[in-house]
């Protein structure tokens, strides 16, 4: 064997394994680009004439083809890590929080910062919390008092006494 087909050989090999990264690696970035360039080198080097060029192609795209499936397989049953996914999972023991406990704020009351229609901001004892009104409209500034907490969602209606907009 001369130089160039050991030198062609290399670079399809080197392609392969690069464009098998860039199967698991999100996006298209420098594994993707750099298999390109070493198939295009290794087709430049091995090939003799234009009909073996397209034959190394053909193969080439059939060999991705089946790596792209052996990837995809070994994905889909856990046995290659993909770096997309998070396999951790974050619980409450290990003070992870979503939100905290506004349970706290029921029956509290507070002045509508924006109208409520029926989803928008109200000052509570001098903080702003995104709030939802029981599906009546409340203008700006009327005074409301926190009538049910569901996680995060605030959901108020207008205090009693004050004169309800609609």
């Amino acid at each position: 064997m001369e130089w160039m087909t050991i030198a062609g050989i290399i670079l399809l090999a080197a392609g392969f394994v690069l464009a098998g990264i860039e199967m698991v690696v999100p996006g298209f970035s420098v594994p993707g680009i750099s298999a390109i360039i070493c198939f295009i080198a290794g087709i430049f080097l091995l090939a003799d004439s234009v009909v073996e060029a397209a034959l190394i192609t053909i193969g080439i795209l059939g060999l991705l083809g089946i790596l792209m499936a052996v990837i995809l397989f070994l994905l889909s049953k856990g046995k290659l890590k993909s770096p997309i996914v998070l396999d951790e999972e974050q619980n409450r023991e290990e003070g992870y929080l979503s939100s905290g406990d506004l349970n706290y704020l029921l029956g509290k009351q507070g002045v509508a910062v924006t109208d409520l229609r029926p989803a928008g901001v109200a000052d509570i004892e001098g903080i702003s919390f995104d709030v939802l009104s029981k599906g009546n409209y409340i203008l700006k500034g009327s005074r409301i008092e926190i009538v049910k907490v569901e996680g995060a969602k605030l959901v108020v209606q207008v205090c009693k006494g004050e004169m309800e907009n609609e």
